[in-house]
């Protein structure tokens, strides 16, 4: 659920702290006052992209924070947009993406703007509507339809590449032949290319390394070199063995020393021996190199790479060789393929068909209790032809809908009143309730268009939502705003040549007034009476 949100000088709003409880909370205030501010702040915790011209003027940047718990874990969020449209992100007190936010908080929060119901206006997404009132058969049965017709595509995609290629096999197999003998007559081994840049130094400098040994050789074992010192050192303290510890001692460290330095002499002189200055062997590494660097060039980045477009080579030339025979085989794997795809799509449709029915009678239902007591809904579901089939299953899904059962249902796009849109809307929401596990219902004057005694059933739903998740409400309509656990007033306040926006958690008198308010313009007594009697007439339902 959401715990906090800070929001500062993003729009109308200059530093807001609002804090959330459980339950149905609403946020109430004239129009302009900032409410819907709010909302775009949440949206920006959600990953949506900022705009610059969010940031209230005079101000640098935006900031907004947000406290949210998950799991018995809390996450904590931050969010800055500058004027000039840089957007910084914190998750956890880490850098973070939009990316990142959405797919941390995404799961977490449903929100419905003013105008978001009109996804539901789209055909194109009733058929994740249908599915997720099913749940999990649904949801298994699609995974397996997805997977058959994925592995089907794949299999037509060969068959075609198949066919396209044996039309021309002839130069495909000359092109591909030619790749084969490239390759395998350089005949190059993955990390040779390695191998050769650790030996080039060597044969590049052959004449300057042996020099360095030898001339390090000779200044330990020459004549009064390093050796001969150190031995005449071991010596002098040898003839004073036994007589202090402490000198023994050191006459113990120089026999190690003098004991180092000799096999250091023994493998200077050995590698000044094993080094070859041969031209030869360096010209044969420089050739080789720019063969493998010409093939990496075409084939690569890396040796590695070159050796896959040789297999490849070798595998295409295979099938071009099978001729027929690769063809007939592809063609077979294509029908076995098609057949698995309409056995999937045959169970997937058999779990629609049997959910189907009570989906449109939940939805009735859950719409009646919004005051459209003679609606009528239907699923419309119409199989396409086998080749029109896509991942989301064989058939088009749209929901068609009548306010009146005497009426011939429609496709919902062509519902003409913006307040009954958003009851079937509520009532969607209702019904998916169940499938549904996000916390957090936010809503957005999805109220708009509706009144009286059907106002009165639209707050009574959206605070049946919030028996076992948290629901945000921003309303003007007092039949809403009266089924709150919580309401929040968001309102203008001048200071000096300006108008800031600043919120307040309203309860009792405070409540009473607001909800006057709302229904009158004004907190008169008959208003304060009228906001009381709604507020019983709320309690006692």
């Amino acid at each position: 659920m959401l715990l906090e949100l800070h929001v500062k000088d993003l729009a109308l709003v200059e530093d807001v702290w609002l804090r959330f409880d459980p339950g149905m909370t609403v946020l109430t205030g004239e129009t302009g006052a900032g409410k819907t501010v709010l909302v775009e702040a949440l949206k920006l915790l959600l990953g949506e992209r900022a705009d610059s011209t969010l940031v209230r003027s005079g101000a640098e940047e935006a900031l907004v924070e947000g406290r949210f718990e998950a799991d018995g874990a809390e996450i904590v969020v931050q969010r800055r947009v500058s004027a000039d449209g840089r957007s910084r992100c914190t998750l956890d007190g880490t850098m973070a993406t939009v990316g990142m936010l959405a797919e941390r908080l995404g799961p977490l929060v449903d929100l419905h703007g003013q105008h978001d119901h009109q996804a539901l206006l789209h055909p194109s997404n009733h058929r994740a509507y249908l599915d997720r009132s099913i749940g999990a058969e649904a949801e298994r049965a699609l995974a397996e339809y997805r997977t058959a017709f994925a592995a089907a595509s794949a299999a037509r995609t060969a068959l075609a590449e198949l066919e396209e290629s044996l039309a021309d096999r002839e130069r495909q197999a000359d092109f591909l032949r030619f790749q084969l003998n490239d390759i395998e007559s350089a005949a190059p081994r993955t990390g040779e290319d390695d191998e050769i840049d650790a030996l080039l130094p060597r044969l590049r400098h052959a004449e300057r390394l042996m020099d360095a040994a030898a001339t390090a050789h000779a200044a330990l074992r020459d004549e009064e070199g390093a050796w001969e010192a150190l031995g005449a050192a071991v010596a002098a303290l040898s003839g004073a063995s036994g007589l202090d510890p402490a000198l023994d001692a050191l006459h113990d460290d120089l026999v190690q020393a003098a004991a180092a330095v000799d096999g250091v002499g023994s493998r200077l002189r050995a590698y000044a021996e094993s080094v070859e200055h041969d031209p030869r062997a360096l010209d044969e590494a420089e050739a080789r190199r720019a063969v493998l660097d010409t093939l990496k060039r075409k084939y690569g980045p890396t040796l590695g790479d070159v050796a896959r477009v040789r297999d490849q080579a070798v595998e295409r030339l295979a099938a071009l060789d099978a001729g027929e025979e690769g063809l007939s085989a592809s063609r077979e794997r294509v029908a076995e393929s098609e057949r698995a795809l309409r056995d999937a799509g045959g169970v997937l449709q058999g779990v629609r068909d049997a959910a189907v029915g009570g989906f449109e009678s939940a939805l009735q239902r859950a719409a009646s209790e919004l005051a459209l007591p003679g609606a009528v809904f239907r699923v419309r579901r119409e199989e396409l032809p086998f080749e029109a089939w896509t991942a989301d299953g064989p058939e088009r899904v749209e929901f068609l809908f009548s306010a009146s059962a005497g009426d011939e249902p429609k496709p919902l796009a062509k519902i003409a009143s913006g307040g009954e849109t958003s009851r079937v809307m509520l009532a969607l929401k209702s019904v998916l309730g169940d499938a549904d596990d996000v916390p957090v219902l936010a809503f957005d004057e999805v109220d708009a268009g509706i009144g009286g005694a059907t106002a009165l059933a639209v707050g009574e739903r959206l605070a049946s939502l919030a028996a076992d998740r948290q629901v945000l409400v921003i309303t003007h309509l007092a039949q809403v705003a009266a089924f709150a656990d919580h309401q929040v007033v968001v309102h203008k306040a001048r200071e000096g040549e300006r108008s800031v926006t600043r919120v307040r958690v309203v309860d009792d008198e405070e409540r009473v007034a607001e909800i006057a308010r709302m229904l009158s313009g004004n907190a008169s007594e008959t208003g304060l009476a009228h906001a009381r009697e709604l507020l019983s007439q709320v309690a006692a339902r």
